[in-house]
């Protein structure tokens, strides 16, 4: 495997609403950047470089916030009535993100999915993309489209239908590894398709089919088989991913996310961290 020019960071969902414990966990494990809850960043909407000075008393970078059509419930890019305030809604998060040194609006689409998308919503949902992209880019932030399961851009044709409809010149597209794969496609080949647009990447991996409570020994009785695991853990070829971003000379960031820890958060992301030293040979301290 080549050396890597990407750079790694952690997402900090892991934690989930334990904002300043995440940073401490993260500075300690020796990450350099997070891509943190787009919550916790808008309480410093109006004083975003105090939100910059915080992360920087923890040694962090921001790398993205996830926005798209998640800041209101059952929101989708599909329903042109919701169109005014994603993009609102977008816009806001692209000024705090580029008031912190960061470039990348990671598109969360919107769900809960109980059909596929028809091609009507998908024209839409490229209009609205379209719109607010052109919006943020003109902040210096790029907007990536992020397929993601149980959502309104899930499947392969949902996926490159939005990309033949939106504007290469303002919409990018962020790659999920273990969304991908839930969905059925090779993530090394839509990265390799998609290679003049990838800005931005999330590393997840996903829980081998048919796995056990046995495979994961810290989780309660009370608690499932999370579908999502600790990089190296899972089904994901991470392998084959960093050879086709290293293929197509990608320099980004790469986000290592786990959705639910059955260890601590804190464990979860040196698992990950490990993986991707010892594995991957990718540095991530220092």
């Amino acid at each position: 495997m080549a050396q890597f020019k990407g750079k790694i960071a952690a997402h900090t969902i892991t934690w989930g609403q334990e904002h300043l414990q995440a940073l401490e966990e993260v500075s300690k494990l020796g990450y350099k950047a997070i891509e943190p809850w787009a919550s916790f960043a808008l309480q410093f909407e109006e004083k975003p470089e105090q939100f910059k000075g915080l992360l920087a008393d923890y040694g962090l970078a921001m790398t993205a916030l996830y926005g798209g059509a998640s800041g209101g419930q059952n929101q989708s890019f599909g329903n042109l009535a919701d169109r005014p305030h994603i993009i609102d809604y977008n816009v806001r998060l692209a000024r705090i993100i580029a008031a912190c040194g960061a470039d990348i609006l990671v598109l969360g689409p919107g769900g809960t999915r109980d059909k596929p998308t028809t091609r009507e919503e998908l024209q839409i949902a490229a209009d609205t993309i379209n719109e607010l992209a052109k919006q943020t880019y003109a902040w210096g932030v790029k907007a990536c489209v992020h397929p993601h399961l149980w959502t309104e851009v899930q499947d392969e044709n949902e996926l490159d239908a939005i990309m033949s409809l939106t504007d290469p010149e303002f919409v990018f597209f962020a790659p999920d590894s273990a969304h991908l794969l839930g969905a059925g496609m090779d993530p090394a080949a839509k990265i390799r398709q998609y290679q003049d647009r990838v800005a931005y990447v999330h590393l997840k991996d996903l829980t081998v089919q048919g796995a056990s409570r046995a495979n994961f020994p810290g989780l309660q009785e009370h608690e499932q088989i999370p579908f999502f695991c600790e990089l190296g853990r899972g089904a994901v070829n991470f392998f084959a991913v960093i050879d086709s971003l290293n293929d197509i000379g990608y320099t980004g960031w790469v986000t290592l996310e786990v959705d639910q820890s059955t260890n601590t958060a804190y464990q979860s992301m040196e698992i990950c961290r490990v993986f991707v030293e010892e594995q991957l040979k990718i540095t991530v301290r220092g």
